[in-house]
């Protein structure tokens, strides 16, 4: 894994339709759409952000969190709209000793159904695999997000199981997550 080259700027891939990048603050307004949407909250942890000045803080640890090396969030934007912000793509997890990170993502729910998120994932597993040059990439899912769960299976993922009451999670307590995995050896 090129660990170092991960973090030394925050990563933007890009495709004919999206670019993931570093989220600014001028995005805070289409930030506050996903992560103040108590729908899309069903299937992350956390609870949703009440106000816009959470939110903003919210972008300035994002930043924090990319200089200690410990996760990348990066908004997801549609060329085709104008460059807006419609999601947040993760990486972290990330094990130097296995080789391995974690993805995940959240798409503001008005553009669900569109093949962005697939689109989102196969540009980071891109990226993953042939830039930072990792062996393993995974993603958990809640069981009921049957949505998510066909995004990864679009992009190769094999389902490797179940994990019950695995995570705590803020405001659900215990939940059982699904783990489903991609290795760069199936991946070419």
């Amino acid at each position: 894994m090129k660990y170092e080259e991960l973090f030394k700027a925050f990563p933007c891939i890009e495709s004919d339709e999206i670019v993931l990048k570093q989220i600014d603050k001028a995005d805070a307004i289409d930030l506050y759409a996903i992560n103040g949407n108590e729908k899309l909250y069903r299937y992350k942890p956390g609870a949703p952000r009440k106000t816009l000045a959470a939110v903003e803080n919210m972008i300035g640890h994002y930043e924090r969190d990319f200089h200690k090396k410990t996760i990348i969030f990066l908004g997801i934007y549609l060329k085709t709209e104008g460059s807006k912000l419609v999601g947040v793509a993760e990486i972290f997890d990330l094990d130097k000793k296995v080789n391995s990170v974690t993805l995940g993502y959240t798409l503001n729910d008005a553009y669900w159904g569109r093949g962005i998120a697939t689109k989102t994932t196969a540009l980071m597993v891109d990226y993953l695999f042939n830039t930072i040059e990792v062996n393993r990439i995974q993603a958990f899912v809640m069981p009921v997000n049957e949505k998510s769960k066909e995004v990864l299976l679009r992009n190769g993922f094999v389902h490797e199981g179940l994990l019950r009451q695995s995570q705590f999670w803020t405001g659900r307590g215990l939940v059982d997550l699904e783990v489903y995995g991609l290795l760069k050896e199936d991946y070419q």
